[in-house]
């Protein structure tokens, strides 16, 4: 990027979840970094960006048009597009598609998705656009990239009169091939234009340009439907920061893990489904950077999910093709796992009398019983107060009162049942949202290959500080790594992130001679190029311009490919050798054996062009007082199924500096976060501003 605007003060993250907004405003120079938090405005986000930027134009004394005019970056990562998938309240939506294949999204590859392969009871899934709004073209590419049959126009005019009759918002437009000839697509992109000036069009070819029909339409369909949403919202946002004084265009977070200007997330909104949480892994990798770790779990524990990320010698694991939300989707996405565990997980008793917890929330609007909301039923936050966990005076340094009285009358509508106690059941309750936990982690982790023992668990959200050991303790990892700002750590790592455009094409082509070597050479060069005039026309220059490869390969006649990452050389006869080797070994990672002898082709190609943006400065801590400066008293705090509990020490978070070391049991209460150390675990806080939690080797 060009150099930063020198009277600039500050860079501002965002994070949109679903209970909290985050706001970490970092000073550009010294690295100070402060946590904001405002309860999220499902009805109209924005308007809780407003109540956050108040919070810190009044912490700081200054107006909001202060702060962000004083901003060189203002970075939003949101769940606008992820909660439309999730309530299915998107635009109407309009599919045009080969004649013939108006039924391919329902048919998808002949089967339900993994893990309800053979389940005749599930049901199928909601159809993002209704059978009578796919309206099939006479046309056809074939598999040479040859034109059999030439578009008939007026099927395209037909559609649109269609469309126009039953308030269409957005259009989706997906021919058979269209990776290898996308004149019929651009031809019928512009008769929708025509007609249809008021809708937003999504072309298959050019949102996702790779071989495999139904996924190149099933992800033309998730970004139309989201992409009358997604630009409402990004009007908005970027009007309100205009009116504000902003000297930059308002960046937000994408799901591959880079940042991308509001124009890019109103024509790619599928790039926007998992925004919030995709900036964890990188924010993860930064804490761990003093520690030299690089093997990393990032787990977000927050009101209403619980999202955990993996990160293998400082690389992030990505998605591609893949059922999200029951959808396919095909782009780039960086690998969350998402489960329904969060502070506002519910508790509840099933048919057979067995205690369960969520995946129902009671998100922000009631909120936990706790909150004084109008909440009545019990949650995780109920639970740990009625535990001793959370400081019964309130949250977020009292500004949110907690009713530990609420909190009893909801846990005693499941204790009573069972036979427990209240705090037996609350204990239940921690346990069971717990075990949740520690399976999506295993999913991961041990299911991928992966040994978790050979890693650091990075703790974000606010709520994951009061599991985290127990997580750890499961899972049998030693180390936690836990900073201050874990509360706000996706906003975080949004400040510390890059730009980042994906650019792909197809090239189906066997490696075993000179014609594939320049027709990738070629290829590459030309999405490189586009790249590199999108990011230099976004105000970088050369040397702020980083670029990788990776390729889609598989052996001959083999189903399945798998992604290949190389290093950016000229492809020629002797180096292809080397694009072969790259991916034997992939294979043999993934799948413990390769087949050397057997010839390799080329599916799909993908360049990534990150343009790199100048971080914030680092803070150090001081070195703290004596520990028991920081003591603010003691509470009776349960850490064992009895429901007996231990009287056990509290710390003033914000009293501890470098080195300060605390023996469990104990409870830190940071200003956004509450820290629960359990019995034979030591927690000491890092000049990085990071509390290193480790289990004591008896243990």
């Amino acid at each position: 990027m060009n150099a930063p605007l020198q009277h600039t003060k500050w860079r501002l993250g965002i994070d949109a979840g679903g209970t909290f907004t985050d706001f970490v405003i970092a000073d550009r120079h010294t690295g100070a970094v402060k946590l904001f938090k405002a309860l999220s405005t499902h009805s109209d986000p924005t308007k809780a960006i407003e109540n956050g930027l108040k919070l810190i134009a009044d912490d700081f004394g200054i107006s909001a048009a202060e702060i962000v005019s004083n901003c060189d970056l203002c970075i939003n990562g949101t769940t606008v597009g992820l909660n439309a998938l999730i309530t299915h309240r998107g635009g109407k939506t309009g599919l045009i598609c080969t004649a013939g294949h108006e039924d391919s999204i329902e048919i998808r590859n002949g089967h339900k998705e993994d893990g309800f392969r053979y389940d005749p009871d599930y049901p199928a899934a909601t159809m993002l656009v209704p059978r009578y709004l796919r309206k099939g073209v006479r046309e056809r590419v074939i598999s040479d990239g040859s034109i059999r049959t030439p578009m008939v126009e007026e099927d395209v005019r037909a559609a649109c009169r269609l469309f126009l009759a039953e308030g269409v918002e957005t259009v989706a437009i997906s021919f058979v091939w269209s990776v290898l000839d996308n004149t019929h697509e651009l031809r019928a992109a512009a008769i929708v234009r025509e007609m249809m000036p008021d809708v937003i069009v999504t072309v298959g070819s050019e949102l996702y340009p790779q071989i495999r029909e139904y996924t190149r339409t099933s992800t033309s369909v998730v970004n139309a439907y989201l992409a009358p949403v997604m630009r409402r919202y990004v009007n908005a946002v970027d009007s309100y920061f205009r009116s504000l004084g902003a000297r930059q265009p308002v960046r937000y977070f994408q799901s591959n893990g880079g940042l991308a200007i509001g124009q890019v997330m109103t024509a790619r909104p599928v790039y926007a489904i998992n925004s919030g949480p995709a900036s964890a892994p990188q924010a993860g990798l930064y804490v761990c950077a003093p520690f030299g770790k690089t093997n990393v779990i990032t787990v977000d524990m927050g009101g209403t999910s619980f999202d955990i990320t993996l990160t293998k010698d400082g690389q992030t694991n990505l998605n591609k093709n893949i059922d999200f939300l029951r959808y396919r989707i095909g782009v780039p996405m960086i690998q969350v796992e998402t489960l329904g565990a969060g502070g506002g997980s519910i508790g509840w008793i099933d048919s057979l009398g067995i205690l369960q917890v969520g995946p129902q929330s009671a998100g922000s609007e009631p909120g936990p019983a706790c909150y004084g909301r109008g909440g009545v039923e019990p949650t995780t936050s109920d639970a740990n107060l009625v535990l001793g966990y959370l400081n019964p005076k309130g949250l977020l340094d009292g500004e949110v009162p907690l009713d530990v009285a609420a909190a009893r009358t909801a846990i005693a509508i499941i204790a009573e049942p069972m036979g427990l106690t209240v705090e037996q059941a609350a204990y239940g309750m921690y346990r069971i949202v717990n075990s949740n936990m520690v399976n999506g982690i295993r999913r991961v982790s041990v299911e991928r290959g992966y040994d978790p023992r050979d890693f650091v668990l990075v703790g974000a959200g606010g709520a994951t500080a009061a599991h985290i050991t127990a997580l750890a303790r499961e899972m049998a990892i030693d180390t936690i790594i836990l900073p201050k700002l874990a509360s706000g750590l996706c906003a975080f790592g949004q400040i510390i992130s890059d730009v980042k455009y994906n650019d792909m094409a197809t090239i189906p082509v066997r490696l075993d001679n000179a014609v594939a070597c320049s027709r990738l050479n070629a290829l590459y060069a030309d999405l490189e190029a586009r790249g590199i005039a999108r990011l230099a026309s976004d105000g970088f220059d050369a040397e702020t311009i980083g670029i990788k490869r990776s390729l889609d390969m598989r052996y001959v006649g083999q189903v399945h490919e798998c992604t290949v990452d190389i290093p950016r050389f000229d492809i020629n006869a002797s180096s292809i050798e080397r694009v072969k080797d790259a991916f034997h070994r992939r294979h043999e990672e993934l799948y413990t054996y390769a087949e050397r002898h057997n010839a390799v082709e080329v599916i799909n190609i993908e360049a990534t062009l990150f343009g790199r943006i100048e971080k914030p400065g680092q803070q150090t801590l001081a070195p703290g007082a004596a520990v028991e400066t920081a003591l603010k008293g003691h509470r009776n705090a349960i850490f064992a199924a009895s429901g007996v509990g231990l009287e056990t020490p509290i710390y003033d978070g914000s009293k501890l500096g470098a080195g300060s070391t605390i023996a469990g049991p104990a409870i830190i209460e940071e200003v956004t976060t509450t820290i629960v150390i359990e019995p034979d675990w030591t927690a000491t806080l890092h000049a990085s501003g990071s509390y290193v939690i480790t289990r004591h080797k008896e243990a």
